[in-house]
Parts: C-alpha cells; sequence; structure tokens
C-alpha cells in the first residue's frame, strides 16, 4: 500500500474557503480506480504550526500513484488546487504487506 499525503495552507483560509478545498479533493472518490481510499479534511486547531487542510491518498502500489498524477479527473483539481494554495508539503510512502 503506498500512502500520499499532502498538507496545504491556503490563500483563502476562512471555514467557505477550506470547504470548497475539501470538497473539491474529495469529488474525485469513485471516479479513478487506481485511487484505493481518499480523505480530505479541514484543520480545527489553528495552532501556529497548522496547515488548513490535509489530503490522503492510498493506492495498491507505486505504479497506481503515477497513473493518479496524470489521471484525467485528478489534473483539473490539481490546477484548482495550484490558484488556491499558498504553500505545500507532502510525503509519499510505503506500508509493506497491507
Amino acid at each position: 500500500m503506498v500512502k500520499h499525503v499532502v498538507l496545504y495552507k491556503l490563500i483563502d483560509g476562512s471555514e467557505e474557503g477550506r470547504k470548497k478545498v475539501v470538497d473539491t479533493l474529495t469529488s474525485m472518490r469513485g471516479k479513478i480506480d487506481e485511487l484505493v481510499r481518499i480523505e480530505a479534511g479541514s484543520d480545527f486547531l489553528n495552532s501556529d504550526r497548522s496547515f488548513d487542510v490535509a489530503l490522503v491518498c492510498c493506492f495498491k502500489d507505486r505504479d497506481a500513484l503515477r497513473i493518479y498524477q496524470t489521471h484525467p479527473v485528478h489534473l483539473p483539481v490539481k490546477a484548482f488546487m495550484k490558484g488556491a494554495v499558498e504553500r505545500s508539503v507532502s510525503v509519499d510512502f510505503e506500508i509493506p504487506n497491507e
């Protein structure tokens, strides 16, 4: 299992801005065969080190993640995020035997 985790600091960090981003990210659910699971949510602590939104995606393997990166359903979401995000960080890792 491969996990793809992204944290976003948004240009519009308001509740409405966060909801729009979460809704946009989760709109991919069920539309990309390689995407086993997708979760997105808005931070509620708002601490100094918090990001606004988190995305967690699960894929069967690295090849599935590569396919997702250029999938026609993902590309408009990626373009939307580029205009909504001030800063992001990510990590991709494998969980053996899952």
